[in-house]
């Protein structure tokens, strides 16, 4: 038996678009859920599932890279309110799922250069061109940004179409997320100084570091 899902992709189009699972996914994935599918020649999509079933859509089906999600992240009734606003504003579902979810959630699709052939004769390249092949010799890929501070330029789709064509580095399409956790270092005292009969010994140590002491003796105002 043959297993299918319905996704919304998050581009202006009205149809969702079916791709192929295998049984385990099937019986794993839930409406809600995100995969990450291709669509086109090379780009990569977080697509939201919205229905499985078994139906043989008409056209052959590519399969989904890989699930996103363990849970659903977007719920039935969420989904159905979907509908109703796409058929009452006369948009696509992708619109709406673009619009819906904050964009720490979604993902884009980055083109990431690497390197094909190594110790290629570079008499043949520019010298644009002799920069990112370099720069790429002493790192695995680059992402399209880091290639334009290379360059300083902005446009740097010709020199990578020109390296293509001499078959020296490869395009492929990597998934990333946009969400980056911020963190906040922190700094505390060792535990033996903790306590506060631990105060006097710490102050003995510091009694030729007049700021550092303030700072420990701060420290324990706010403590007690």
């Amino acid at each position: 038996m043959s297993f299918f899902v319905d996704v919304i992709l998050p581009i202006p189009l009205s149809k969702l678009f079916t791709y192929s699972v295998n049984e385990h996914e099937a019986h794993f994935l839930k409406p809600g859920m995100r995969v990450a599918v291709s669509f086109g020649k090379t780009k990569i999509y977080a697509a939201l599932v919205f229905r499985i079933h078994n139906e043989q859509p008409t056209y052959q089906t590519k399969d989904i890279e890989y699930i996103l999600d363990e849970f659903p992240i977007v719920t039935s009734t969420q989904l159905a309110h979907w509908q109703w606003i796409a058929d009452y504003y006369m948009c696509s579902l992708g619109e709406v799922y673009k619009a819906a979810l904050p964009n720490a959630f979604l993902l884009e699709s980055e083109t990431v250069v690497e390197i094909a052939q190594k110790d290629l004769s570079t008499t043949q390249f520019s010298d644009e061109e002799y920069l990112v092949y370099e720069a790429l010799n002493f790192k695995t890929s680059l992402k399209g940004q880091e290639i334009t501070k290379i360059l300083n330029k902005k446009k740097v789709l010709y020199v990578l179409k020109s390296l293509l064509e001499k078959k020296a580095i490869k395009i492929s399409e990597k998934i990333f997320e946009k969400y980056v956790p911020k963190r906040i270092k922190y700094v505390r005292l060792a535990e033996k100084y903790q306590e506060e009969n631990g105060l006097k010994q710490a102050l003995d140590l510091l009694k030729n570091a007049p700021k550092q002491k303030q700072l420990i003796l701060a420290y324990f105002n706010r403590k007690w």
